[in-house]
Formats: structure tokens, C-alpha cells, sequence
């Protein structure tokens, strides 16, 4: 056994190359490529009577998918995947800077903190900011006390809330990101800088955001590819106004018992995403 394990990990040969690469191969395939595809074939699939599916082939799915109707809400989902991806660098850009160079012995507490938003049940942390957001709601309440306001202000079921919610639980994914890339910055680049006379500002802009930039642009993806498919944040804080691609994708899937419209939806989603990543990678080199 300990002879087999030393050449499975030692070795250089293709089969033990292979051997150690077939669990991951393994895990993709059932899990992630077999799904895919066979959402990808459902999309071109009809809809039957009663909810059923028919085993005919059909593009209806996907030009009914590309409709202004629904092309206006695919529209207002990257406004509002846009606006969060934003927001989040907005805010975590300085923490990401304060945690690796401010933070000193309180940085893991910092970091445990940050991780809060993983602890919590998502729909605990919804009906939480419901109840902060609503009319008589915890955050109404401290504006009129201290009189910064005669009324209420509509704050819940609108844009507002909707963004708010996202930049709450995607925050997270662009912190550590940049935490990561400013935390591997060699620190002889900004005292080089500050030597030759630079100041913060200066140093800031021509040393550490041109070397953070990576993380900057893996923050941003991994913020704003789950941000286009939430749905529960614009379900439980969210209004008409704020109907999003994942809404409805769920309402085809769970509602309408329209599954191939569904997963024609989901697939030009996942279509657009495949595309703008490819697309990045093609020019990310040349620059």
C-alpha cells in the first residue's frame, strides 16, 4: 500500500498523472459538465401538455428567449450585477488596503468579520434587512428620532434594497481578491516610490493600483457572475420594478412548469458569461 501511494504520488508517469487527475475529472463530469449539457439539450426540447416535456427538436425556446420583454429584464440584471460589482469595489478596496497594510494583529479578526455574511442562514440575513428597511423598520425609526425626516421613507422593495442586499452578500468575494493581490505587493516598490519623491497619492495610482489590477479584475468577475444569477435578494427585498433574470428563471422552472423556456433562459445567461470570460482572457494578455 505504501509502495503504491509513493508511486501515485511521486511518480512521473502519464498513468499516475492521470490517476491523481481522475477524482477532479471525475467530480466535473457529474457534477458540473453532465448538468450542463443536459440543461443545454432541455433547452431545445417542447413544452407539453400539463408540464410535460416532448422529445422534439425546437429553436422556439431560444428566440423566445432573446424577446424585448425579456431581453429588457436580461438588461436590467447587468445594471443592477453592474451597479453591486461597483459598489463592492467602492467598498472593498479600502478594506482590502486597510487589512494589508493597517490591520496589523487585529487583521484576522478583521477577516473573521468579514466572513459573517458565510455564517448566517441567506434567508435569516433577507428577513433581517426587511426588518431594518421596512417603513416602521429599525433604520425609519432612527431617522425620524433624530429628525432628519418628517416620514418614513420608502426604502424596502425598491432598487435600493435590492442593491444593498447584493452588495451584502457579494462584498466578500471582492475583499479577498484584493486582499490577496495587495498583500503579495513586494513593499520595496512603494519605498523605491515614496524615495524618489512620490507621494501617497502618487505611489497609489502609478505603483499600487497598476500591480493590484489582477485582483481587481478577479474581485470584479467573481462578484459580478453571481450577482446575474440572485435571485432570492430581489424576491424577498425587491419589487416589480426590480424583476431580475433569476426570478425569472425560477418562475419558469417552479411556476410555470415551463422547464425548456427555463433552461433556454439559463443557458443564454450561462452563454453570455462563457462569452464575456473568454473574451477577457483573449485581451487580458495584451495589454
Amino acid at each position: 500500500m505504501d509502495a503504491w501511494l509513493s508511486w501515485l504520488i511521486c511518480g512521473r508517469s502519464r498513468k499516475s498523472s492521470y490517476a491523481l487527475l481522475a477524482p477532479a475529472v471525475l467530480w466535473l463530469a457529474l457534477f458540473l459538465i453532465i448538468p450542463v449539457a443536459c440543461l443545454l439539450e432541455l433547452g431545445f426540447l417542447r413544452l407539453g401538455p400539463y408540464g410535460t416535456v416532448v422529445f422534439s427538436l425546437t429553436l422556439s425556446n431560444f428566440s423566445r428567449a432573446i424577446e424585448p420583454r425579456y431581453l429588457e429584464i436580461l438588461l436590467r440584471t447587468l445594471g443592477y450585477a453592474g451597479i453591486t460589482t461597483l459598489l463592492c469595489l467602492a467598498l472593498g478596496f479600502p478594506a482590502a488596503y486597510y487589512l494589508s497594510f493597517r490591520a496589523g494583529r487585529r487583521r484576522e479578526l478583521c477577516l473573521a468579520a468579514l466572513m459573517i455574511p458565510f455564517w448566517t442562514s441567506c434567508l435569516v440575513a433577507l428577513y433581517s434587512w426587511m426588518i431594518i428597511l421596512g417603513r416602521e423598520g429599525l433604520l425609519n425609526s432612527l431617522l425620524l428620532r433624530s429628525g432628519l425626516i418628517a416620514h418614513p421613507l420608502r426604502l424596502l422593495n425598491t432598487p435600493f434594497s435590492v442593491v444593498l442586499g447584493l452588495a451584502y452578500f457579494y462584498i466578500p468575494f471582492m475583499v479577498l481578491p484584493l486582499y490577496g493581490s495587495l498583500e503579495k505587493l513586494p513593499r520595496q516598490y512603494l519605498e523605491a516610490s515614496y524615495d524618489l519623491g512620490a507621494g501617497r497619492a502618487r505611489t497609489f495610482f502609478k505603483v499600487t493600483l497598476p500591480l493590484c489590477l489582477p485582483g481587481v479584475v478577479a474581485g470584479c468577475i467573481l462578484t459580478f457572475i453571481p450577482c446575474m444569477g440572485d435571485f432570492l435578494t430581489a424576491e424577498f427585498l425587491g419589487g416589480p420594478r426590480t424583476y431580475l433574470v433569476g426570478n425569472l428563471i425560477q418562475n419558469q422552472f417552479l411556476m410555470a412548469q415551463d422547464w425548456p423556456f427555463g433552461a433556454a433562459l439559463t443557458s443564454v445567461l450561462l452563454i453570455l458569461l462563457v462569452a464575456g470570460l473568454y473574451f477577457y482572457q483573449r485581451v487580458e494578455p495584451q495589454r
